[in-house]
């Protein structure tokens, strides 16, 4: 559990680290050069999700509650809404224009929707860890940014290469589940 914690606490703190240390961040840059430090930050964040899986992985199951029977089947619909809206940040379609933090709401969803089939202490400092993380994030961008000035909406064309891309991660991320043994076709259905 103390790998899964301290992986999650790095995860936060090199989040954060552009918005409340752009000092420290801008001299970084300033020393390495942007590509450099981008792929500095890039490889810790990558150090501390890897923290976080083993960390998860190695956790005792300790139950917290009982998730409730027959959430199995919401838990992959919100899934899949999770991995569209993280996708839809990056889209040149109509969905970008919709909602000001596209990625960090479907990572708010994600943990929700994991926290709806798992009762665990480890999936609840994870997937509420993460949660908490996002939406503090919100807050701080949209803080620093100020008013949000919504994006001209794309064509339709690029909200449909967004669902396809989605589709096929959402295969990826279920191939992934049953490579670590965990299928997520079996919590809370019954």
């Amino acid at each position: 559990m103390k790998l899964l914690a301290i992986g999650l606490v790095f995860w936060v703190l090199l989040h954060f680290f552009k918005r409340l240390a752009p000092g420290l961040r801008a001299s970084m840059q300033a020393k390495l050069g942007e590509g450099p430090a981008k792929g500095v930050m890039s490889l810790l964040i990558i150090g501390s999700f890897v923290l976080m899986v083993l960390g998860y992985r190695a956790a005792p199951f300790e139950p917290v509650y009982t998730p409730i029977a027959g959430m199995g089947h919401l838990n992959n619909l919100l899934m899949v809404i999770a991995v569209v809206l993280m996708g839809a940040g990056s889209s040149k379609g109509r969905m970008r224009s919709m909602l000001r933090h596209p990625m960090l709401t479907g990572a708010i969803v994600w943990a929700a929707a994991h926290l709806l089939v798992n009762g665990d202490q480890a999936s609840i400092l994870l997937f509420g860890g993460v949660a908490l993380w996002a939406v503090a994030e919100i807050g701080i961008i949209s803080f620093a940014e100020g008013p949000w000035q919504r994006p001209e909406p794309g064509p339709v064309s690029g909200d449909v290469r967004l669902l396809v891309i989605s589709a096929v991660l959402f295969v990826v991320v279920v191939a992934v589940h049953f490579w670590l043994g965990y299928s997520p076709f079996l919590g809370s259905y019954g």
